[in-house]
């Protein structure tokens, strides 16, 4: 066989080698399902629907919230939701969904990121922030395992504190 023959026989086998390699998965339609939820839970969270928002996460899941203990089960999640939910609704708190900064599949994982804004009955904001969400692929599609916010805006400066009181001279 000559030189020639050789490199050709191996450029053969190299193209034949590279049309089996596995092709990448198409994670479109995963990940604008995980948009959907995203989306949805903005909307479920600001007509305070607790029972909407408890049904996107799995009945493991764990619920993040700033300011307050992690909620673990769907169970503990509604009812933490519901509270959040009806006293920003209450407060005519609007829960704005904001940039989403990334959205990805792995097999039956997924994720979503972004920020949000919370802004009052003026249209005044009154908290920014962003997330973290993770998805896993269940019989009900895709559901909340993991989710965390945090503000970004400084906490609320603590009141001044009271002038003490004067002492009072020794008898």
């Amino acid at each position: 066989m000559t030189t020639i023959n050789r490199v050709l026989a191996l450029a053969t086998v190299l193209v034949a080698l590279s049309a089996c390699a596995p092709k990448a998965p198409d994670t479109a339609a995963d990940e604008a399902a995980i948009r959907a939820v995203t989306a949805a839970w903005f909307d479920a969270f600001n007509a305070a629907n607790a029972d909407a928002l408890a049904n996107m996460y799995t009945e493991d899941a764990q619920y993040m919230s700033a300011g307050a203990p992690t909620a673990v089960g769907r169970a503990a999640i509604h009812d933490a939701l519901a509270g959040e939910s009806k006293s920003a609704k209450a407060a005519g708190l609007v829960n704005k969904y904001g940039e989403l900064t990334a959205v990805g599949v792995s097999g039956d994982m997924g994720w979503a990121s972004g920020k949000f804004s919370v802004t009052d009955a003026s249209g005044a904001t009154v908290d920014a922030g962003s997330y973290v969400t993770i998805l896993r692929r269940t019989p009900a599609g895709w559901q909340i395992s993991s989710d965390i916010w945090n503000s970004s805006m400084a906490p609320a400066a603590a009141p001044a504190a009271a002038p003490a009181a004067p002492a009072t001279p020794p008898k």
